[in-house]
Parts: C-alpha cells; structure tokens; sequence
C-alpha cells in the first residue's frame, strides 16, 4: 500500500492526515500557508483521493502503518504527525503503535474517547446506507454539521467547497471509514504515555469535537497546549486558515526552540 501524498515546503516534516470523508485536498491552504517553515507532506488515506482502499479489515491501525510507510519511503525517521476529525484519530493509533516516529502531534477537531453504543451502531447504519444510496447519505446526514454557523451564515463559497470534497468521496472507502472508526479504543491512555509536544487544535463552534473534548485531552498529555480558532466549527482548517496555520506555524517554532510552556 502506498498513499498517494502532496507535499510541499523543506525543513522539519509535518504530516497532516485529513477528515472523514474528505482528501488530502482539503489541507491546499496548509500545504500553501506552511511551506515556508517547514515540509507540509498531506497523504490522501487508504481509499480515498488517489489512495487505493485495499483488502485489509477495517481499522485505525491499519491507517496508521500506511503513514509509517510512507515516511519511511520518504527517508522520514521522525516527523511532526497532526491530523483533523478521523486524522486526529489515526494519529492518535500512529501515537500508540510508533512512538519513536514523532517529533509532536497536532490533535485537530477530535476526541480520544471510543465511541458509545449508540454512535458504533450509527456509523454502522451510515456505512450500510452509503454502500447501498452513494454519497447523498453522507450529504444529508454529515455535511450539516461538517462547519460552523459563521461559515454557512457568511462564507457561502467554504459550505460549497465542502460539500464537494464530501460529494466526491468513494462509497466503498466512507464505509470502510466508517467501520474503522467505529472499532477505534478510548485512547486517553495513549495520550497521557505521549513524550513529544502535543498542540490541541478546535474550532470555537465545532458541535461535532466541541471545546471540551478538546480541553480534556490537553489535560490527558503531560505537555499539551490549545488553540481555540474563533469562528470556525468541525473544519477549523479550512474554514479558518489563516488561525489554523498561525497555530500550527507557532507550534513548530516553539519544537525549533527547544521550548515548552509546561516544562
């Protein structure tokens, strides 16, 4: 398995590892807006962009061993790994699987409990649905809440370039998505065994990874830090790129320095 990946910018490595169901397309800011300060690497994840979904059981883990592969082609020993939603997620079984890989995590719009009964079973009905009606399952029930109210209040090309991404997303990799997810283990003690620097990201508005969840795993890490980007909800990098990359480009200053604000 190799994912096909878009990179830009020298220097310290930064993967970002993208949402559910969208593609390493949604990162075009980040690649754009970080380049001068270090080397933005966004893999399209198993299934989806350019990226084939293979025959492998659904699982995070799975995901997380094809990013460690793809750093190891790259000649990466150890990057800066971030990702948004479910890249939040397969960055946290990347924490739990390859320890050694990181420099720092980003943890964006995201949470590390499991999932409850009811939202397994969910996903499950929306992994059946999609396979079976196509992506319109996945516009109707997820996109609504993909952004915050500013966004779909004041910023009408965002909503719409949102709605495409998810428009374009392979049935059959959303549902293995969704069955990978699904399966994912509370991962709280991942995130308190974390030796490298950890920057919570989450939009003020997002309804789907609100504030606290975002507060209770910078709580989790021995040395944590957050970012609140204002005016922005699930897809706070998107939505808000400019706060997102400043966050980000903050983080990877404080990593050059040596520097921790808990230490």
């Amino acid at each position: 398995m190799r994912l096909y990946t878009r990179s830009a910018g020298e220097g310290l490595p930064v993967v970002l590892l993208h949402a559910f169901p969208l593609s390493s397309a949604m990162w075009l800011a980040q690649r754009e807006g970080l380049a001068e300060v270090c080397k933005v690497i966004t893999p399209d994840l198993r299934g989806f962009g350019g990226s084939v979904l293979g025959g492998d059981v659904p699982s995070l883990d799975v995901m997380a061993d094809d990013v460690v592969r793809l750093l190891d082609s790259e000649g990466v020993d150890r990057a800066v790994v971030g990702g948004l939603s479910m890249g939040g997620y397969v960055t946290m079984a990347l924490c739990r699987r390859h320890p050694d890989r990181l420099l720092g995590v980003i943890l964006a719009d995201t949470k590390a409990g499991a999932d409850p009964e009811a939202a397994r079973s969910n996903r499950e009905r929306i992994a059946a649905a999609v396979l079976q009606e196509g992506t319109s399952v996945l516009l109707k029930e997820l996109l609504p809440g993909l952004v915050g109210q500013t966004t779909v209040r004041s910023r009408a090309m965002v909503f719409g370039r949102v709605r495409g991404l998810v428009q374009s997303a392979p049935p059959t990799a959303a549902a293995w998505a969704q069955r990978a997810m699904a399966d994912r283990p509370d991962s709280f003690d991942t995130l308190r065994a974390i030796k490298a620097p950890v920057l919570v990201i989450v939009g003020e508005e997002d309804e789907i990874t609100p504030p606290a969840e975002a507060g209770a795993m910078v709580e989790a890490v021995p040395d944590g830090r957050l970012a609140v980007i204002e005016k922005a909800g699930h897809l706070s990098a998107i939505e808000q790129p400019e706060a997102f990359n400043r966050a980000v480009s903050d983080f990877i200053a404080e990593l050059a320095g040596g520097s921790s604000p808990r230490g």
